[in-house]
């Protein structure tokens, strides 16, 4: 049945994102198409990273308390934050819902939930109003911490007798290259020695587990081998620790010290991603994604999944929606590219999170001046450690650009990425911008930062081959052959043809008759039934 042929007048939707950019875009873009399928639509957030209610008049925005304090909002620890929202907004949640429902009877009321905001789930549950989960990454994670939750239910992570005792002063080792140097250590000192080059984790020393359990549906897990999906979520809590303690890394290892163990942030860390992954009581998963890109991911979700599951992804490519940024855009950039020749300039944009160092910054610097490709750089005010904006920024630098390169504070993703002078994406592959960038048929260069950025970078460049992944540190002339490859030389011209090639099998998709399309008309007909 077409979606104009019915209309869900008298049924409200109400959506509860979680207060992170990645998480509260897809939601809005959510509220936007069911709101153009005729359905009410209202926003119950927090007051921590509240969207703001001027760039969607068509929307109710309620507010609930959240009762998270300064010193947890100012560690920026994420994993604690959504930790504590979880514990903190269950009962504001309930009564907040339970007004909604007094007021709206008989209006039928359907709650649309963040998956990392699953305190919704049971208060829905109590009101007898169904529920559905939103996952905003790509399938491609999901099907990973779908891994990673069955090794914690059958005991294999953490380590069977890892041991919790703990060299005074060292906590344990990361090297990126062993060498003897670590071998005679690991042998001397009771520690844990944590090496992973490209695709392995290698976990050395006290606590090593010794048995490789084979989990139906997951790669091999054993004390010298873990496949890339679940190698991401090691290194993610490594480099978590590492900003934790202000650490600068370096030659062949690094030493982390004065810090929890990390096993309790493990620990966190797998509490949360269990919860999470808990369907509970809820009637659907809407999946952020497409199947032309996720076929093989979905095929095994949904065969381990007791409920139905909808594709809708790319959402930017149906709606006309009000800018839903936490950071105000500078729109000034687009006049810059109007200048600019077709497909010449690299937008660089890192994220609304993730930091770097001033050496970080100048290699980033020379890579993208040595490159002689014009470019736009997003750079964050507050993202460069030791720095309100671009004061480190070299003057021999800005000297040696002129006007070849625009530097903002944040831009108009959506417009940027549809600008035809734009003819390559350097990204941290969260997934919003991974989806935008393949949409527009934008190549990448991958330099992920943490979290579900790991998998989606590797999945851009070795799986769907539309990108190149930055795997080492930040490098000068690296970055330089990266973007020349990329954007000018004949060995990027395949990478260049399947991101075109992708971008037109997502617009297929996404048309009349497309399979894509096809499920956002059952979505609405699904949320019509109840």
């Amino acid at each position: 049945m077409e979606m104009q042929k019915r209309t869900p007048r008298g049924q409200r939707v109400v959506l509860v994102p979680t207060p992170c950019q990645e998480h509260i875009n897809p939601m809005l873009q959510l509220g936007t198409f069911l709101h153009s399928k005729g359905f009410s639509i209202t926003i119950i957030h927090t007051h921590f990273n509240s969207p703001s209610p001027s760039n969607h008049p068509e929307f109710t925005f309620i507010p609930i308390q959240d009762c998270l304090t300064v010193p947890l909002v100012s560690s920026g620890n994420i994993i604690a934050i959504l930790l504590a929202l979880n514990a903190n907004c269950k009962a504001s949640f309930e009564q907040c819902l339970t007004t909604q429902v007094m007021k709206q009877e008989p209006e039928k009321i359907t709650c649309i939930y963040d998956e990392f905001m699953y305190f919704s789930e049971a208060a829905a549950n109590y009101l007898n109003i169904p529920s559905i989960i939103l996952r905003t990454t790509s399938a491609a994670n999901f099907h990973g911490r779908s891994t990673v939750v069955e090794l914690h239910s059958k005991g294999h992570i953490p380590f069977p007798g890892m041991c919790h005792t703990w060299v005074p002063s060292i906590s344990f080792i990361i090297a990126r290259k062993y060498t003897q140097k670590m071998l005679k250590l690991s042998g001397r000192v009771y520690i844990y020695i944590f090496y992973f080059p490209c695709h392995r984790v290698y976990v050395i020393g006290a606590g090593a587990p010794t048995s490789s359990p084979q989990i139906q549906g997951s790669a091999h897990l054993s004390s010298n081998k873990i496949s890339f999906l679940n190698k991401n979520l090691f290194c993610d809590l490594f480099h978590l620790f590492h900003d934790r303690n202000g650490g600068g890394g370096g030659g062949e290892y690094m030493l982390h010290h004065d810090f929890e163990s990390p096993w309790d942030t493990l620990e966190n860390f797998l509490k949360l991603v269990v919860k999470s992954h808990d369907v509970g009581r809820s009637s659907a998963i809407i999946c952020k994604t497409i199947d032309c890109l996720d076929q093989s991911s979905l095929a095994r979700i949904q065969k381990h999944c007791q409920v139905p599951i909808f594709c809708i992804g790319p959402l930017l490519k149906i709606t006309t929606a009000a800018s839903s940024s936490l950071l105000e855009e500078d729109t000034s950039c687009i006049e810059w590219l109007d200048k600019q020749s077709h497909k010449s300039v690299i937008y660089v944009s890192l994220g609304s999170i993730a930091s770097i160092g001033e050496k970080e910054l100048a290699e980033m610097a020379w890579g993208l001046a040595n490159s002689k490709q014009p470019f736009l750089w997003v750079i964050r005010p507050g993202s460069i450690t030791g720095s309100d904006w671009i004061e480190l920024l070299p003057q021999e630098f800005r000297e040696a650009i002129g006007e070849r390169g625009f530097i903002v504070k944040w831009a108009p993703q959506r417009e940027v990425l549809a600008h035809g002078a734009v003819g390559a994406f350097w990204t941290h592959c969260g997934w919003n911008s991974t989806l935008e960038s393949i949409s527009e048929g934008v190549p990448m260069i991958c330099k992920p930062c943490f979290s579900d950025q790991k998998v989606h970078a590797r999945y851009v460049s070795k799986v769907w081959r539309l990108g190149l992944e930055l795997e080492d540190e930040f490098e000068r002339g690296e970055i330089e052959r990266a973007v020349r490859k990329l954007m000018v030389n004949s060995d990027g011209e395949e990478i260049r043809a399947r991101a075109k090639d992708m971008k037109e099998k997502i617009q297929v998709s996404m048309s009349k008759g497309g399979s894509n399309y096809k499920r956002k008309s059952e979505l609405v007909e699904f949320i019509m039934a109840f």
